[in-house]
């Protein structure tokens, strides 16, 4: 008798063992299954592939080729896919949100004046508008625009002196429309311009045409140099060329309109992306970062339908990389009460397009 209970208790202790073990592998395989979204969880799937669709609906239009960093395989289909249209979502959003701000409203507005008609170029063929944003690099732009209009059949055959020769390069001016063109333009073409951090644009506009000017525009050192160094220069006895304080304190000054005018179209390297292109009147269909262009000019090309027909020219390494280290050593000399009234004047664009105000004013 008594071997039959200890017979009896084995095979219970073993059944108990039994249980124990099969809910310990129905309990793992339930994890796996609804925990791990790369592994079992079916499900999902579907669901990021719908929200995939709804994003490419919306801000890109249906092609047949896909850009090599959109193709649909493994961690790139559901990283850049999704997060390339939802940066530029936020983008316009945060645009729209600042437009609305009342409080910086002479800072983010303007007419959509002459100046404004003459900064936007005109793509009929494919039905494209580019508004200029100098510093930005807006040369490599019009040398994929060149092409789609059909003046060139390909970028490296542009000669550079063609580039900005706006008798040549077959690159219409939105200006040059009727007013009832230039609305239906405006209303139903692909819209875009490019902006960088508004005080190293600045700096590259001050190099560019004060200091190293590449392509001799030789009125820039000869007449608007001279003309800022006698309005703001303080030390009138120093006789060395524009410095950029100078530069920097002209463009922080209230009253400098009334040289603006003396200087004419010339102004357009460093007046604000507001005066430029009128981002709060014109609804634009894309704003590209130069900091982030590497990833932009694709996505570009490809909401605007053309990337089969052209490719963005190969940007050099690090050129685009926001330079903190230039910025402040450019302004390290520079007076807070020069810098603050700059900021006053370019605060739409930091505020428009997500720039942070410089840590060196916040100190």
């Amino acid at each position: 008798l008594m071997s039959d209970n200890m017979h009896h208790q084995w095979l219970l202790l073993a059944a108990c063992f039994w249980v124990i073990f099969m809910f310990m592998v129905a309990s793992k395989f339930i994890t796996l299954t609804f925990k791990d979204p790369d592994g079992y969880s079916a499900k999902q799937e579907p669901l990021i592939l719908t929200a995939v669709t709804k994003v490419e609906e919306v801000h890109v239009p249906e092609e047949k080729h896909w850009p090599e960093e959109f193709q649909p395989t493994g961690k790139a289909f559901s990283g850049n896919l999704i997060r390339q249209p939802l940066v530029h979502m936020e983008r316009l959003e945060l645009l729209r949100n600042v437009c609305r701000d009342t409080a910086l409203r002479n800072l983010s507005h303007t007419a959509v004046s002459k100046f404004v008609l003459d900064r936007i170029f005109v793509c009929d063929k494919h039905k494209i508008l580019f508004c200029q944003t100098p510093k930005v690099g807006n040369t490599q732009w019009k040398k994929v625009l060149i092409v789609l209009n059909g003046a060139f059949s390909s970028i490296e055959e542009i000669p550079e002196n063609i580039v900005h020769d706006h008798e040549k390069n077959g690159l219409p001016r939105l200006s040059s429309f009727s007013d009832s063109e230039i609305k239906k333009r405006l209303s139903l073409y692909f819209k875009f311009f490019i902006v960088r951090d508004p005080f190293e644009r600045l700096i590259s506009a001050f190099k560019d045409k004060f200091v190293h000017n590449p392509r001799f525009e030789p009125w820039y050192r000869h007449e608007i140099a001279p003309g800022i160094i006698r309005k703001y220069r303080k030390n009138r006895t120093e006789t060395k060329g524009l410095q950029f304080e100078d530069f920097v304190r002209y463009l922080g000054d209230p009253n400098h309109r009334w040289l603006d005018v003396q200087f004419g179209d010339h102004i357009i390297h460093w007046v604000t992306y507001v005066e430029l292109c009128a981002p709060c009147e014109i609804t634009y269909s894309v704003i590209g970062h130069h900091e982030t262009l590497e990833d932009d000019a694709p996505y570009i090309l490809k909401a605007a339908g053309i990337d089969h027909l052209v490719s963005y020219p190969t940007i050099p390494p690090g050129i685009t990389v926001y330079n903190k280290t230039k910025v402040e050593r450019y302004f390290s000399g520079i007076s807070k009460r020069d810098i603050r009234r700059l900021y006053a004047r370019f605060e739409g664009d930091f505020k428009l397009f997500g720039y942070r105000e410089p840590d060196f004013l916040l100190n």
